[in-house]
């Protein structure tokens, strides 16, 4: 052989002794790598994957038949609840209901759920342990609409003590019947509950109760409702009583709610006011401009119309008179007096026109004769004329050349009236206008308003 051919195969060897050698280098790295992370895996495993058979061993859900109550067969379970209020999102006058976001929490103790821990430390859990143990049953008592909110998942939290004690919560919106009076609307406070209950479990079976009386009830202080003042939540609690099923406790939830009156002295009240108001403007028109004194009053009568029909549009329909029909009615009882107080004035000047044309028929001399007794004289009329136009009767007799002194004193006189009305006929309308009034219309200026303040006083302090 060559010695370059044997040189070759010393290099080919060469290489195949090292490349052993990496290989089997890199094969007890790996090993090495694996043992180590096979290592590190036991003394920090992925608790998560464990987790599930850990809580039923703890928890021990599958060795009991959670079916049944605690203590099933003896005395009643308590059951401590609290609430929050979230929020209350809506009052319905015409549904009688009111819509109420909350967190419901229920307290009690379930040994069976009992596990030893050395440091006492609670477990929480979501509403999917919920379904494989027992939890108390309790409804919405005259609840119309209500739901668990399961954004993003449902919104349920159980909490298991080492000792068994179970802290439940849950936030619910629920819709619930409100029965309201409105007698005194919209001047009133009205009272409304949510009861809870349990529904299959009577007092001998489960003993619901407020955890912590009074302060188990809390709210937010953000609650506010557009036209409604909260005034205050209390809670309270007593037996109700079913023919065929029993006695079960049942707790309440009150608050006490007092309608905004801004509102409505705004949209009800300043408008029919002011529509009452109006119609007395028709006291001091003339009595013989009819179109005008006859719009005004149909106008307020139309407008008191609307002003009922939308107050009653957003009411429901109850059979009794409410605080505020009575102040509308009383007004549109006004306005419409003002309506037939011109009708009246109609139709008494009219009958007195007619009885003054009877007179004028009856007695033709006294035809166009002013009130004054005043005319041009001339030399056609007697003597017993002239005194009796002047104003003297034949007992009033006095000699001539007086008697036509006094008769150009009184033509001056008149003829000064006359002259004085001709320069200054604007000085004298308000006179006129008085003068053409009827006498009713002069009683009506003071007997409507008196009327109608002397009302509003009793009304306000009535129902205020």
């Amino acid at each position: 052989m060559p010695p370059s051919a044997k040189l070759l195969l010393l290099i080919f060897c060469f290489v195949l002794l090292v490349e052993s050698r990496k290989h089997r280098r890199r094969r007890w790295t790996s090993q090495l790598e694996v043992q180590r992370a096979s290592h590190i895996y036991k003394k920090n495993r992925d608790m998560t994957k464990s987790w599930k058979g850990k809580t039923e061993q703890l928890l021990r859900v599958d060795d009991h038949d959670f079916t049944m109550r605690p203590a099933f067969g003896g005395p009643a379970i308590p059951v401590g609840v609290d609430v929050q209020v979230e929020s209350l999102d809506s009052i319905s006058e015409v549904d009688m209901d009111f819509t109420m976001t909350l967190y419901l929490r229920h307290y009690w103790k379930d040994e069976r759920l009992s596990f030893p821990s050395t440091t006492n430390k609670s477990m929480t859990f979501d509403g999917r342990l919920v379904k494989k143990i027992w939890v108390p049953d309790v409804f919405f008592v005259h609840s119309k609409r209500s739901f668990i909110h399961d954004t993003t998942t449902d919104n349920i939290m159980l909490r298991v003590f080492p000792d068994g004690h179970v802290l439940y919560s849950m936030r619910i919106t629920v819709t619930a019947m409100c029965n309201m009076d409105f007698s005194h609307f919209p001047l009133d406070s009205q009272t409304c509950s949510l009861e809870l209950e349990s529904y299959a479990y009577t007092d001998e079976d489960l003993m619901l109760y407020w955890k912590n009386g009074n302060e188990s009830l809390k709210t937010d202080e953000k609650i506010s409702l557009s036209q409604f003042l909260i005034q205050k939540f209390h809670t309270t609690s007593r037996l109700a009583f079913y023919s065929s099923t029993g006695w079960y406790n049942r707790l309440y939830i009150n608050f006490t709610l007092r309608r905004h009156i801004f509102f409505f002295l705004l949209q009800t009240y300043f408008p029919a006011t002011l529509m009452v108001m109006l119609s007395w403007v028709s006291f001091w028109i003339d009595h013989r401009a009819v179109p005008a004194r006859v719009s005004l009053g149909i106008t307020t009568v139309l407008t008191m119309s609307t002003i009922i029909t939308g107050v009653n549009a957003s009411m429901p329909r109850v059979s009794y008179i409410k605080a505020v029909d009575i102040y509308l009615w009383v007004s549109f009882v006004f306005v419409f007096l003002s309506v037939l107080e011109y009708a009246a004035v109609n139709y008494l000047t009219t009958v007195q026109e007619r009885k003054e044309r009877k007179l004028q028929e009856r007695f033709p001399c006294t035809c166009g004769i002013p009130h004054s007794k005043t005319m041009m004289l001339d030399g056609n009329y007697s003597e017993s004329d002239a005194n009796s136009l002047a104003g003297y009767t034949r007992n009033q007799m006095v000699p001539e050349e007086e008697k036509q002194e006094k008769m150009v004193v009184h033509l001056a006189m008149s003829n000064e009236s006359n002259s004085s009305r001709k320069r200054g006929p604007r000085g004298h309308v308000g006179l006129r206008i008085i003068q053409n009034s009827h006498a009713i219309d002069k009683y009506s200026r003071l007997i409507f308003p008196g009327t109608y303040i002397f009302f509003n006083l009793i009304y306000w302090s009535v129902f205020s």
